[in-house]
């Protein structure tokens, strides 16, 4: 676990299913919350010392990973878009949002969407602004990038020039930070950087 801005902890785990290293992000607010959570290597007793999770936020509905772990060791309600839930249709206890809704912590859920109807991106209003992502954008070692064309569907370039003009509209949003479900946060310089990719990819 390392605290990569003041009450902003990061983790990465290997996921058997995909085969590689993703990530996962607390936040340790008030409330507490979780984003596309696993757990991590250092255990759920991890989260009785900084302050159980109230709350699991999904980017997209591929990301539950280990929500149902926290559920029941802290009864954390796991949150989902509404567009996802189908994904969920014998567990009536993931609870919907809507894109723009403000949630728990004052995180607004933004849309992106491009990838799938309910993929978001997390804004966290700690340390000057945390943008956090799902599907819809990647950082391989410094470089940010779109993930594989096979799981783009059957247009990827039309996808992709969807997830650019999504990336246009959350440039409107303040930030200097960006967290990554596949890939190492981006600590400073944030908006920046997602303005150079924009005008580069």
């Amino acid at each position: 676990m390392q605290e990569i801005v003041p009450g902003i902890f990061h983790w990465t785990t290997f996921h058997e299913g995909i085969g590689q290293e993703v990530h996962s992000a607390y936040v340790a607010g008030d409330p507490p919350v979780l984003i596309d959570p696993r757990e991590p290597a250092e255990g759920m007793d991890w989260f009785l010392r900084h302050g159980p999770p109230l709350y699991a936020f999904l980017t997209n509905r591929h990301h539950f990973r280990h929500s149902d772990r926290f559920r029941r060791k802290f009864g954390t309600a796991v949150w989902c878009h509404r567009q996802g839930l189908h994904e969920f249709p014998d567990d009536p206890e993931v609870q919907p949002f809507a894109h723009d809704d403000e949630l728990p912590g004052g995180i607004l859920a933004l849309p992106v969407a491009a990838i799938c109807p309910e993929e978001t991106a997390l804004h966290i209003p700690a340390a000057g602004g945390i943008l956090a992502f799902g599907d819809a954008l990647i950082r391989e070692d410094d470089d940010l990038g779109f993930v594989p064309d096979a799981y783009l569907g059957e247009n990827p370039d039309d996808v992709k020039r969807q997830l650019l003009r999504a990336f246009r509209r959350l440039l409107e949003t303040p930030f200097e930070h960006m967290l990554f479900a596949h890939g190492r946060p981006w600590i400073g310089g944030g908006r920046e950087g997602l303005r150079q990719f924009v005008q580069t990819a």
